[in-house]
């Protein structure tokens, strides 16, 4: 557990492309009385951007995390866990805590959530921001089989390979379970729920890997397909399979107004989305100014 009291630095005050002069808080405060912020977090990223606002003045954030992990990273500041109850649920959520700006710094494929986030804010009247890590790119030497869904991977993995390393989540490993001819690993934080492959070995671990350790876990388990997310961000098993030559199933994030099976209901509100710690706090103060103007 962390160090709630004396949180490490990340994000604009590490940074030394973000000057003092420039930086939300730096002269007293640009938020007046105060902006009330919601993160939805759950990710590196939002615990690095909790960090990052408890350090400006005028800031009050509260970070939601959905509360399937029994032992989630805690991010610094006021938290709350569980869900919201759809739509409606945030919606009041958001006016009963006069919340003043959202970011939704979920998983990239947390498309149920961040669709409903889109939809709340939209209804509520409250500023919505999308903090998202960049997708991965193809490297020279990458075996990489973009699909567009968890099922689509399952369906191409046995034309690809016979020992499977799936780390796509523990919610994702039902879709393998009727694959056969296959040996699967898992690798997750916490172990799956059936229904799973009936030949499935299970790797309770939490990041971050190390290329070394990726490099020696394929090894070890003659892994010849990996199967993984465009989540972005670090990823050394990325970096092992291209050494070893071993076939990647990419599967596409979704988009993060677009919630899996909903009916379409006319054009989705814009949506603006950034990558950075820096870019979320500038307009964070954006929100600050126009509030006070």
């Amino acid at each position: 557990m962390p160090d709630l009291t004396r949180p490490e630095v990340s994000g604009p005050e590490a940074d030394p492309a973000w000057p003092d002069a420039g930086r939300p808080g730096a002269d007293g405060g640009p938020f007046g009385a105060g902006l009330r912020v919601l993160i939805l977090g759950g990710t590196s990223e939002g615990r690095e951007l909790a960090a990052a606002c408890a350090g400006v003045a005028g800031l009050h954030v509260t970070s939601s995390l959905a509360g399937r992990t029994s032992a989630p990273l805690r991010p610094v500041g006021e938290l709350r866990v569980g869900g919201f109850g759809g739509v409606d649920g945030l919606i009041s959520y958001l006016r009963s805590e006069r919340i003043g700006a959202v970011v939704d710094a979920t998983h990239p494929f947390a498309a149920t959530m961040s669709a409903h986030a889109v939809a709340a804010s939209a209804r509520a009247g409250v500023p919505l921001l999308v903090l998202r890590r960049t997708g991965f790119v193809a490297r020279p030497g990458d075996d990489w089989h973009r699909v567009p869904t968890v099922a689509a991977a399952a369906e191409l993995v046995p034309a690809l390979g016979q020992r499977v390393f799936l780390t796509t989540g523990r919610q994702s490993i039902a879709a393998f379970a009727g694959v056969g001819g296959c040996w699967f690993l898992s690798r997750s934080v916490e172990p799956p729920q059936p229904p799973v492959p009936p030949r499935l070995e299970v790797v309770l671990d939490r990041g971050p890997f190390t290329v070394e350790g990726e490099r020696a876990l394929l090894d070890r388990y003659r892994i010849d397909v990996l199967v993984t997310k465009d989540s972005g961000g670090a990823a050394p098993k990325l970096d092992a399979a291209r050494e070893r030559g071993i076939p990647v199933v990419m599967i596409d994030r979704p988009s993060p107004t677009a919630e899996p099976g909903a009916p379409a209901s006319g054009a989705a509100p814009p949506v603006e989305i950034v990558a950075t710690i820096p870019a979320v706090l500038a307009w964070l103060t954006a929100r600050g100014a126009t509030d006070r103007s």
